[in-house]
């Protein structure tokens, strides 16, 4: 998969889980394009380390799917 066929709708949005979405609503929200995409690097830093979600770690793979999206534009 290359970095430009990743999408928000597609590829990103399902990432994040509705008890993820709750739980971040007092900064930003995570099933909106815009909102990730203006804090894209932080939530990538997040997932990356391990804080976020609170519950249990991204695997890698999903990891590595945020950060090629962000490095291929953050297409909708």
């Amino acid at each position: 998969m290359t970095e430009s066929a990743l999408s928000f709708a597609a590829d990103i949005k399902p990432l994040f889980r509705e008890g993820d979405r709750a739980a971040m609503e007092f900064a930003f929200d995570l099933w909106d394009h815009d909102d990730v995409t203006a804090h894209a690097n932080a939530i990538l830093a997040a997932v990356a380390e391990g804080s976020m979600p609170c519950d249990q770690a991204w695997p890698e793979a999903d990891v590595d799917k945020l950060r090629s999206w962000i490095a291929g534009g953050k297409a909708a």
